[in-house]
């Protein structure tokens, strides 16, 4: 990484978020997510695939109810959700899906940082970048992560420089569809064996308190 990471905003559960951002979280239907921030599900497939993950319990499995109906051989093809982030609510701690994950921006700005543990080598390479409208300043406006891939992400203010965010809102579309067994948090241990002991340092504030040891 080129520069440390600082988060924008400071997660503050107990301040009343902007009227937008209330009404938006009651007309999407949201809910808080175990990852942080909010969510719905928005589309589930109704075409079944075999799963092609061998299946075990992983650091999620205990903490998320299981979906009715759920059945570890096989999986819905695709699954979509709405995901927000919000100033009280800013970031999404480090977890990884073993599925493909397809991301499109609808409104805000936030960076992403993504460990790729899924590569060869000692020490993971780290990819960061920021999501936007500024396109002709390499904003994103849609990215996608491979299965296998620690991701974290984090709210920026709505403009380069400001203070303000009225909240990032993306979509992501899981393919094949998602399932909590199929998700684990990083753990602070497995960020130093990721990426050693200086860049754990500089990322430990992005790690899930779910991610135990």
């Amino acid at each position: 990484m080129a520069t440390a990471l600082r988060p924008s905003f400071t997660s503050s559960p107990n301040t009343q978020e902007s009227l937008h951002i209330q009404e938006l979280i009651k007309n999407l239907e949201l809910e808080p997510h175990i990852e942080g921030g909010f969510f719905k599900e928005t589309d589930r497939a109704p075409d079944i695939v075999p799963s092609p993950f061998p299946f075990e319990n992983s650091s999620t499995t205990d903490l998320a109810p299981k979906r009715p109906g759920f059945d570890p051989k096989v999986r819905n093809s695709s699954t979509t959700i709405f995901y927000l982030l919000t100033p009280n609510g800013p970031q999404g701690g480090f977890h990884r899906n073993k599925a493909r994950t397809v991301h499109t921006l609808h409104q805000g700005r936030g960076r992403y940082v993504l460990i790729h543990a899924d590569e060869d080598g000692k020490q993971k390479r780290i990819e960061t970048f920021v999501v936007g409208h500024n396109v002709a300043n390499g904003e994103k406006l849609q990215w996608i992560v491979e299965g296998g891939k620690f991701k974290a992400s984090f709210l920026l203010p709505d403009e380069e420089g400001g203070t303000e965010s009225q909240g990032l809102l993306i979509s992501e579309t899981v393919v094949p569809g998602f399932e909590f067994c199929d998700h684990d948090f990083l753990s602070p241990a497995g960020l130093k064996g990721l990426v050693g002991d200086e860049h754990a340092k500089e990322l430990s504030w992005l790690l899930s308190p779910l991610g135990k040891e």
